[in-house]
């Protein structure tokens, strides 16, 4: 008998969620915090704070409103009848004036003053801006978090020479830490472009339908003194030092492109650090922290898969196609605004940030993890460095009054011996035994062990290392110092 996929059963009550979609984000990845940010909750009772500055603003330059309305108000923030408020906004088809209408259902004495000569985007805007800056908050922190556990690794293995790869071939040797001031080097990147776009937020304040501030210009009696200083005083109540002062009906879109465009950023970088935590793992070298009771495989008991880094890489992937959508938005935008931008971003900018938090935490709960294997990285090393190491030995021989055109050709063909016995016999690389063997090199025998050690082919990598952390990482983290403790806990 075949499965039916189609359950038309009703689950209980206190089950009732488990029958309805919900983004993956919020169900597994995102802090708690954040997604509080993006509720509900908090998206209407903001609407409904700042229909209370409002209401305070418009009573402190000159209008006929009362204490005890303002007090009715701001005793019903909360107290949010969302059931009503939905029942309303699918009858009027217009969820402000559902939620103006729920809200004066609790505060009768305050309904004719509610949202008193504003537009929807009064609160829809406004309240989106307050949010993206609150989103700002909280993973700016986690961002630093994650860049003081990096430098503390990179300081801590300054000095461990490895394999250098270009085009993932091996190159010049460089050091585990140095490699890790490469990726700190893109998020310290973040970290300036992210707050660049959370201190160049402003609010948009009072400006009415097109922006003219008509509406409030009439409520004044044609005085724009009042009107100016009304915007002031609900953009310092909101919590912003400065408001847009042009504006069509909406805060330009390209504020969201320069938002998302920054944790697009982002997500590039974590992609391309959690790929090469990826390609390293494959390698032995390094490995993220793999638990206990964790399971690699349920088919290969054996495996330790980077299963923390390949999520992050997958989560990288869908912040980085957010940004095109911003852009599509602020490119369409008729004149002084279209509704065409609504339930877009709905979507775009509250995942744009549960998908950088959830990569945050991650990322931080890897950097604190970070397991080396420096006897592996030491193998590696002697299987390619007697190759990186023959133009030392050419200049020694020069030194020592041979001929560097000689030296070279027996150097070449004994490479090249050496390198069909790693190739075609798998065997190690036994180069400098051959050297050795060979009387030519007699002269400079004594000097091949110093030669060939790995900490002479690193360069100022660990001179890099500490220069780079004191004088740009340490000085980047100093506004975060009171928030760099506690470590990250992942719910899967």
């Amino acid at each position: 008998m075949a499965v039916s996929f189609h359950s038309g059963v009703v689950m209980a009550e206190k089950d009732q969620e488990k029958q309805s979609y919900r983004s993956p984000l919020v169900a597994r990845y995102a802090s708690k915090d954040m997604v509080y940010n993006f509720s509900d909750a908090k998206k209407f009772s903001t609407w409904r704070k700042l229909w209370l500055i409002l209401a305070k603003s418009q009573k402190k330059v000159g209008l006929n409103i009362t204490d005890v309305q303002l007090k009715e108000m701001e005793e019903n923030i909360d107290n949010i009848d969302f059931k009503m408020a939905a029942e309303e906004e699918k009858k009027r088809r217009h969820d402000v004036m559902a939620h103006v209408y729920t809200f004066a259902q609790c505060c009768p004495a305050a309904a004719p003053i509610i949202h008193l000569g504003a537009t929807s985007c009064y609160v829809g805007d406004n309240t989106d801006l307050i949010v993206l800056r609150d989103a700002f908050d909280i993973i700016l922190p986690k961002l630093a978090r994650c860049i003081q556990r990096l430098s503390q690794f990179a300081r801590n293995y300054k000095d461990l020479p490895t394999l250098g790869f270009t085009h993932y071939q091996p190159a010049q040797l460089t050091t585990v830490g140095k490699r890790a001031c490469l990726w700190l080097s893109d998020l310290c990147m973040d970290l300036r472009n992210i707050s660049r776009a959370r201190s160049d937020m402003r609010f948009r304040g009072v400006k009415g339908t097109t922006g003219t501030q008509a509406s409030f210009l009439a409520l004044f009696d044609g005085n724009a003194e009042k009107v100016e200083e009304l915007d002031r005083l609900v953009t310092s109540l909101a919590g912003f030092d400065e408001a847009y002062i042009v504006t069509g009906q909406t805060y330009s879109r390209k504020v969201d492109v320069d938002i998302i465009g920054a944790l697009a950023s982002l997500g590039a970088s974590v992609h391309k650090i959690c790929t090469d935590i990826r390609l390293l793992a494959n390698l032995k070298e390094l490995e993220e922290p793999f638990e206990k009771d964790q399971v690699g495989s349920s088919a290969m008991p054996y495996k330790r898969n980077p299963m923390r880094s390949e999520r992050c890489c997958s989560l990288a992937r869908h912040l980085m196609t957010l940004c095109m959508n911003p852009l599509q938005t602020l490119s369409v935008q008729w004149f002084e605004r279209t509704l065409d931008d609504s339930a877009n971003r709905r979507i775009c900018l509250a995942e744009g940030f549960l998908a950088a938090d959830s990569l945050l935490s991650i990322l931080q709960n890897i950097f604190e993890g970070l397991v080396v294997y420096p006897k592996v990285i030491e193998r590696h090393i002697l299987q390619e460095l007697p190759f990186m190491a023959s133009e030392n030995i050419i200049m020694a021989m020069v030194k020592a009054g041979g001929n560097r055109q000689e030296c070279h050709e027996h150097i070449r063909t004994l490479s090249q011996e050496a390198a069909a016995v790693v190739k075609q016999e798998g065997g190690d690389n036994d180069l400098v035994e051959r050297i050795k063997r060979t009387d030519y090199f007699n002269p400079v025998r004594d000097q091949l062990d110093q030669l060939l050690h790995p900490k002479s082919f690193v360069g100022r990598a660990p001179d890099q290392v500490v220069q780079f952390i004191e004088k740009e990482v340490s000085p980047a983290l100093r506004p975060y110092s009171e928030v760099l403790e506690g470590k990250a806990e992942l719910s899967v």
